[in-house]
């Protein structure tokens, strides 16, 4: 079983590609290689292939990263499924997983949401949207510099509200405040629950 993210940018048209497509590249470039597990295309769709367990936090790594950028946003459609053919590009491999996460990325465009997760079962798929649409009021809402430090945090858990405040220069109560208005600690219990309720697949 493994997980497929398939995302678009929004607000793409309205943006300077240099603003988020490096920085895209990068990201995905630090968890595996490309064209085989990731790959953009279209000009600002993308698709990644990932452990299931890691699919969540995945993704908020790739919102967070997004939104460090002035008025974009990120849609993000999980797949959960199988591989029944790896070709040597991820967008011409197959399965349930990819379909899943094909199909859902359309679907949610037309319902205007920015994330969601389609598996096998449709009770964990239930309760895991009903998650994320809780979820979604606050990451949907991340300001710039808000999404960098949720970012920044993500990529390392280890780093101290200090060391953080002063890698961003500003102050530790800054970086207390923004944490507290992005329910940093929720969505880290939210990303165990993930975890827990996946591994029921």
């Amino acid at each position: 079983m493994i997980a497929i993210i398939t995302g678009d940018i929004i607000n793409s048209q309205k943006s300077d590609t240099e603003a988020w497509l490096p920085m895209l590249k990068d990201l995905l470039g630090t968890w595996s290689e490309t064209p085989s597990n990731w790959e953009v295309y279209r000009g600002d769709e993308f698709q990644l292939k990932c452990s299931v367990d890691e699919v969540f936090h995945k993704a908020l790594l790739i919102k967070s990263l997004i939104k460090t950028a002035e008025n974009l946003d990120v849609r993000i459609a999980i797949g959960i499924g199988n591989e029944i053919f790896r070709s040597e590009k991820i967008t011409e491999s197959n399965g349930s997983a990819y379909v899943n996460s094909g199909r859902l990325l359309t679907d949610i465009k037309a319902l205007g949401k920015t994330l969601a997760i389609q598996t096998e079962n449709d009770k964990v798929n239930r309760d895991l949207n009903i998650l994320f649409k809780w979820a979604a009021i606050d990451f949907d809402n991340w300001t710039a510099a808000t999404a960098e430090i949720i970012h920044q945090l993500l990529r390392n858990s280890d780093l101290t509200q200090d060391e953080l405040a002063r890698e961003l220069n500003i102050t530790q109560s800054s970086v207390s405040q923004r944490l507290k208005r992005a329910n940093f600690e929720l969505l880290q219990e939210t990303d165990q629950y993930f975890r827990k309720k996946i591994a029921e697949l």
